[in-house]
């Protein structure tokens, strides 16, 4: 199953979600929310240094689960620190600045946004990614040649095997018509 839509702009263009996500607007970190603020503050920055951070967009109700990691890493054992352009504490004071690179509904997008690390929220919106969204539809279209590609040979051994079984009856049918004494038992194999 492709993991892009085949169109990926103008849905993002079309969409009301991504017209909406697309404008920065609100965000807030949404992580332990049964923990004192102090506690969320920590576990925000420590989330966001080990590469993951949980944020809604406050208007839409949104909720996200970043990895703020490059696209390449999917493998979440060979995933290292995020690297600045990633997660970025020196830009601004009081701020981290967070970009993370996603298919959501089936459209390359970059969340890019910051978040206050006193107050846990900022401002964010979602990019679409041009360069992704190539990638993407050229594995989709291989996988989509791969699959007809294996379809085409599951359809000629197929009919391999079906030619193969019609001579073996035509063999066993020539062989045993002379044995066979009435149309009945003809008829029976």
């Amino acid at each position: 199953m492709p993991r892009v839509v085949p169109d990926q702009r103008s849905k993002f263009e079309s969409e009301e979600f991504f017209r909406k996500l697309s404008r920065e607007c609100e965000v807030r970190y949404t992580g332990y929310r049964d923990r004192p603020i102090e506690e969320r503050q920590m576990r925000f920055q420590t989330g966001c240094r080990d590469g993951r951070s949980d944020v809604a967009f406050v208007a839409t109700g949104t909720n996200l689960s970043l990895q703020l990691l490059p696209p390449q890493s999917d493998n979440v054992s060979s995933r290292g620190q995020p690297g600045q352009e990633f997660v970025d504490f020196e830009r601004e004071a009081g701020k981290v600045f967070l970009q993370a690179p996603m298919i959501l509904n089936g459209v390359c997008v970059t969340w890019r946004g910051w978040l206050d690390l006193q107050r846990l929220d900022g401002m964010a919106c979602l990019q679409f990614d041009e360069e992704r969204a190539r990638a993407e539809d050229l594995l989709a279209q291989q996988n989509i040649e791969e699959t007809r590609r294996r379809t085409r040979e599951f359809e000629h051994r197929e009919r391999q095997h079906r030619e193969d079984m019609q001579a073996r009856r035509q063999v066993e049918v020539t062989t045993l018509a002379p044995v066979l004494t009435s149309p009945e038992e003809l008829k029976l194999r």
